[in-house]
């Protein structure tokens, strides 16, 4: 084996965290995993990895190993692009993340047409609505709504999004429609649990004036089309994005509640590691999401 094939070997295993996984991507059986690896150990004299039956983890060695090879291979990849003016050619492999419900529903449709027009470029689509780090993972780019990324990221705004607070009628006609922000407490809300800090805590604002209101509900839940569905079900009100409740909103299955109240935004971005040197395929997909989204933004409700 030679040292660059060994080292994104090695740098795939840590990354999925198990043979098996590995094995899949590489599209091998994990027998020959488990060779390949102990191979790589004999030939370096050092344990790379501890195994389990489920999962393996680094050893001291083997974590300087995946430090510097992952630098070393990312030079090359620079190195190579730069050489062979793929900047003008996209092409490779472009592992994407994206969140569930808007990458289902507007990012699969722009990378089919970016797709298309990049026949040299083999893309792979992870939906998940955890946080993800991009570097670890292996991830060349992310699309993401809300909060900015940390310092180590590069960001691209794609597309306006404001969340809106709505709840069905049936539900505001039964409970009441609350007058201002405070009132909320004492109604049925339905929570996305995205994480702890901010969990059943709404922050408004209109005009010069901002409240934080904590809410509480029956219904709760990590996913947002199933809080989605709770709503139209009359189960309480909800904060959702735009995109997701325009629809509902425009056909009066949802009203909008404490309209002149407006939460903070959640803006679709393409993040990305920062990079002097970014690969063509990456730099031509944020063109290309930006452009697209520009043609096709985000349902809205007004």
């Amino acid at each position: 084996m030679d040292p660059v094939s060994d080292l994104s070997f090695f740098v795939l295993l840590a990354r999925v965290g198990n043979l098996s996984a590995a094995a899949q991507q590489l599209g091998v059986t994990p027998p020959t995993v488990s060779k390949r690896l102990a191979a790589l150990e004999r030939r370096l004299g050092v344990r790379l990895l501890h195994r389990t039956t489920r999962r393996v983890s680094l050893s001291a060695e083997g974590e300087a190993y995946l430090a510097e090879g992952s630098r070393l291979l990312g030079e090359l990849q620079v190195l190579e692009e730069t050489v062979a003016g793929s900047r003008a050619t996209p092409r490779g492999l472009l592992r994407v993340h994206g969140t569930l419900g808007f990458g289902r529903r507007l990012l699969a449709p722009a990378l089919s047409a970016f797709g298309r027009e990049h026949a040299e470029v083999e893309l792979q689509l992870h939906l998940s609505d955890r946080p993800v780090n991009l570097v670890e993972q292996g991830f060349d780019l992310a699309v993401q709504l809300g909060n900015l990324p940390d310092a180590r990221l590069t960001a691209r705004r794609l597309a306006r999004n404001r969340r809106l607070l709505c709840a069905s009628p049936r539900y505001l006609r039964a409970a009441g429609e609350p007058a201002r922000p405070a009132e909320l407490a004492a109604h049925q809300c339905i929570v996305l649990r995205e994480s702890d800090d901010t969990f059943g805590t709404s922050h408004l604002r209109s005009g010069h004036r901002q409240e934080t209101v904590k809410v509480r509900g029956r219904f709760a839940s990590n996913d947002g089309e199933v809080a989605l569905h709770w709503a139209l079900d009359g189960h309480g009100i909800l904060l959702r994005s735009e995109w997701d409740a325009a629809p509902y909103l425009r056909s009066g299955r949802l009203a909008p509640v404490l309209p002149d109240w407006r939460p903070a935004d959640a803006d679709v971005f393409a993040v990305y590691p920062t990079k002097q040197n970014l690969s063509a395929r990456t730099r031509a997909l944020v063109d290309f999401l930006a452009a697209w989204f520009e043609k096709n933004p985000p349902p809205r409700y007004d």
